[in-house]
């Protein structure tokens, strides 16, 4: 019978003229997209699955006769396209942001004090939903099609995998068109909405994933092929993304919710940026709700850790947001994460093992850590032979000894830790560990720091210290030499060829091929990576000394205060509390590092190294403590160019307007944050305005 319908199918394609082609492809395409909808979407299917590969196959043979009426949003352009040499690079337009985590009512509360302060007179209610274990991936359509889709990279540059991603059923191809009335029942202007779909950029972010089904059906076939199983679910729908050819990327069946629309359509909360998004054609979070207070926030906590194992895929907690999407844009950023959501992690999976060893680590500052062995476990795929016991106390809280038996996790599913001791199975002859008075590496003085809980090793010479501070040197947000790692560091500290970091720079080809693994062509190219690597932007120099408490976020204030070397290492605990964002310790800390003989002759050196230091473009203070927001589309700036002029003379840019904004500078096509401007009395500026005022002297 199937066979009979595909041939009356070929029957009536070989008689349709071209008129009749085009006008019966359209009415296809929409009638699959309908269809995808309701089945992917609204989880309410009209017709069989092989009632719409009918209607695809039909869609294809008029397609594989008429060429010229094939389009990017046609349902059998999901799967194509020769295998990629390599992915772009993609610079995404606003950050991909990490979440803070939260691992408990007492943690999310604290949390809750610390908006409250920054926002005291508004009132906060939140919006829940499911924190998918997969990977975040932005997708940009324009005039409704799907234009390019990227991973989240670092947060700011990602790769275009948008072939792959196009296999993802539930990632439609084009925007469904929603009706006025659809629009208008979820309290937004239908005419913007259907304006931007048709004529405009839209971005959407979510979660790409991989049902638990699906990955067990795929180890199923790995077993039988006598090959190696997957760990979990989001390695292998990260590594299906990121295949080179979108054939074998097909073959993963991959799934997509859609958790953020990115782009202004008039959405003043985040449930109704849910709403907009199924109208939209993505699939959503149908556990997703309003949530009104701390109450509601935990009982769906209870609700959903209760059927966490149930679920169709894996989760590992809730992300929990500030509703209001202008209360939100108010509380801004930390670091990397947006001060208006949390995740709202559940307990790591747990397992027993045994500990073989209790072993003491030296880090580069020279903290004692305890770190127990195990006996190695699988904790939800990941072969754990380790876990932290943080410190002495932790060790007599626990009251851990070698050989006992003990409950370990993986806290927030990602870093092993030892829950407990089931002490009714420990050994008879088991003897209390006791922390070491001495240094374990080089046997100086340890001492415990006031008022914390850890142990230092105060010799500044201190082999472990010392090569962990190389480690940091090199690595990938310092100075990033691709290539030296810490097993080669280890051997050129051995073999005496590097003393401290500037001895780095000073290693020629002559001097690797010394060492055991090294040929000609290794050599030079380690040495080729040493060199690229003498340019480097302030930021990453000053993270790269690995001074106690500057990390990254630091580093880059620090870089844009004081804009040189010179003036941070010669600025006062004083003044560099004068920094937003510095604190005591830090400040206590930075001062110290630089006043030490030492460092500064260790500055001197890297700097007789031929390093090239980029400082950040200066900060003049002409806009200072001026908030700006752009609408509409400039003529002679890009959006990014006019924020960074803004961010340069010392302004603030803003995505909504409020009372609290000054300028909105107005280009073609301004949307509703310009009637939202006149009624607030805000300036509204145009763009000749705008470049008028950051030219004044």
């Amino acid at each position: 019978m199937l066979f009979l319908s595909w041939f009356a199918i070929l029957l009536v394609v070989l008689i349709m003229d071209k008129k009749q082609a085009k006008i019966r492809i359209e009415k296809l395409k929409t009638e699959i997209n309908h269809h995808r909808y309701l089945y992917h979407v609204l989880d309410k299917p009209e017709i069989s699955d092989s009632a719409w590969d009918s209607l695809k196959h039909e869609l294809a043979e008029l397609e594989n006769k008429f060429p010229e009426f094939i389009t990017p949003d046609s349902p059998t352009q999901r799967v194509g396209g020769k295998p990629l040499p390599f992915f772009k690079k993609i610079s995404h337009k606003f950050p991909m942001l990490s979440l803070e985590d939260v691992f408990s009512t007492e943690e999310f509360g604290a949390w809750l004090i610390r908006i409250s302060k920054i926002v005291p007179t508004d009132k906060l209610d939140f919006f829940g939903e499911l924190k998918v274990d997969g990977f975040a991936m932005s997708l940009i359509y324009k005039k409704g099609i799907l234009n390019i889709g990227s991973t989240r990279g670092d947060g700011k540059i990602g790769e275009d995998v948008t072939e792959n991603i196009k296999t993802i059923q539930t990632i439609p191809l084009k925007l469904r068109e929603p009706r006025e009335s659809e629009i208008k029942n979820i309290g937004l202007n239908a005419d913007k909405v259907l304006k931007s779909i048709v004529s405009g950029e839209i971005e959407v972010r979510g979660e790409v994933f991989m049902t638990k089904s699906v990955f067990e059906k795929i180890n199923q076939e790995q077993k039988k092929l006598g090959l190696a199983e997957y760990a979990n679910p989001r390695n292998t729908a990260a590594g299906s993304v990121r295949q080179l050819d979108p054939k074998l990327a097909a073959k993963r069946i991959l799934d997509f919710l859609a958790y953020s629309l990115v782009t202004d359509l008039g959405q003043a909360e985040h449930n109704q940026e849910h709403s907009l998004l199924k109208l939209l054609g993505f699939k959503t979070d149908a556990e997703a709700r309003e949530l009104k207070n701390i109450k509601d926030v935990t009982n769906f906590w209870n609700e959903i850790h209760k059927k966490r194992e149930k679920m169709a895929w894996e989760i590992d907690g809730l992300v929990i947001s500030v509703n209001n999407n202008q209360t939100f844009s108010k509380l801004g950023v930390v670091g990397r994460a947006p001060r208006g959501a949390v995740a709202f992690k559940f307990p790591g999976k747990e397992a027993t093992t045994k500990v073989l060893d209790i072993i003491i680590q030296v880090g580069r500052t020279g903290v004692l850590t305890p770190v127990a062995v195990l006996d190695a476990v699988d904790i939800n795929g990941v072969n754990v032979t380790r876990a932290t016991l943080h410190n002495e106390d932790e060790i007599r809280r626990l009251d851990i000894r070698m050989g006992d038996t003990v409950i370990v996790q993986r806290a927030g599913d990602v870093i092993p830790d030892v829950m407990s001791v089931l002490k009714k199975l420990r050994l008879k002859n088991s003897k209390e560990f006791n922390f070491p008075k001495k240094c374990p590496v080089c046997g100086g003085e340890v001492k415990r720091l006031e008022g914390e809980a850890a142990y230092k090793c105060i010799n500044k010479k201190c082999p472990a210290q010392h090569r962990e501070g190389l480690y940091h040197f090199v690595s990938k947000k310092a100075f990033n030499i691709v290539g030296l790692g810490p097993e080669i560091i280890d051997k050129l500290v051995d073999e005496n060829l590097v003393k401290d970091s500037s001895d780095v720079f000073k290693l020629e080809p002559k001097h690797l091929l010394a060492l055991e693994g090294f040929a000609e062509v290794s050599a030079e190219k380690l040495v080729n990576s040493i060199q690229k690597s003498k340019k480097i932007s302030l930021a990453r120099f000053i993270y790269s000394l690995g001074i106690i408490h500057v990390g990254e976020e630091t580093a880059n204030l620090l870089a844009v205060y004081f804009n040189s070397v010179e003036g941070l290492s010669s600025a006062n605990e004083e003044d560099l509390k004068k920094v937003p964002g510095i604190g005591e310790k830090a400040a206590a800390s930075i001062e110290s590092w630089f006043e030490d003989k030492d460092n500064k002759k260790l500055i001197t050196k890297l700097l007789n190294c031929e390093i090239t230091i980029q400082s950040p473009p200066k900060i003049s203070k002409k806009l200072a403590g001026k908030t700006f927001v752009l609408t509409g589309t400039l003529e002679t700036l890009s959006r990014d160019s006019a924020k960074e002029k803004i961010r340069l003379m010392g302004g603030d840019v803003s995505s909504s307007v409020s009372k609290e904004t000054d300028y909105v500078v107005v280009g073609e096509n301004a949307g509703s944050k310009f009637d939202k401007a006149e009624k607030l009395g805000i300036k509204i500026i145009s763009e000749k305005e705008f470049l008028e005022l950051i030219s004044l002297n």
